[in-house]
Formats: structure tokens, C-alpha cells, sequence
């Protein structure tokens, strides 16, 4: 069962801001697909360690080099950063 999409849309802005991805200009600049960014909220929709996310996300206060352990959306998140 997929989660919430707004939720998980949500989520995916904030785990990659916490990695220091700004998804929005990774748009801009074209290193990021309209296509690509669907599929990424997709995958987080089917993840199951939603509640692991979020207390990952509350405890963050500096840049992130990795996602929460077990990310759905790991690979293009790390990606971004290095192209970034």
C-alpha cells in the first residue's frame, strides 16, 4: 500500500535538504527530471520505514552526507549531492 503522496512529497524535499539537495533547483539546472522527481516520491510512498524517517529527520541539525539507513531513495539522492 502506497503512503500519502503530499506526505511523502514532504518527506523526499526533506530528507534531500537535509542532504543539502535543494530538489527545486536541481529542477532549474536541469540535473533533476520532472520524471525523476515523481519516481523518487513514488518510491518513498512505498517505503515502510516511514516512522524510522521521520525520527531520523527530527534529530538532524547539520548536512547529512547519507540518507536514513534503509532510504528507498537513496541512489538518486546521493547523486544529486555529488553533482551539487
Amino acid at each position: 500500500m502506497l503512503g500519502d503522496t503530499a506526505r511523502h512529497f514532504w518527506m523526499t524535499r526533506s530528507v534531500a535538504r537535509v542532504m543539502g539537495v535543494n530538489l527545486s533547483a536541481a529542477l532549474r539546472e536541469g540535473r533533476l527530471r520532472a520524471e525523476d522527481y515523481e519516481v523518487m516520491v513514488a518510491a518513498c510512498r512505498g517505503c515502510a520505514l516511514v516512522e524510522q524517517c521521520e525520527k531520523w529527520l527530527a534529530v538532524q541539525h547539520n548536512v547529512a552526507k547519507a540518507p536514513p539507513p534503509g532510504c528507498r531513495i537513496a541512489g538518486p539522492l546521493s547523486r544529486l549531492r555529488r553533482l551539487h
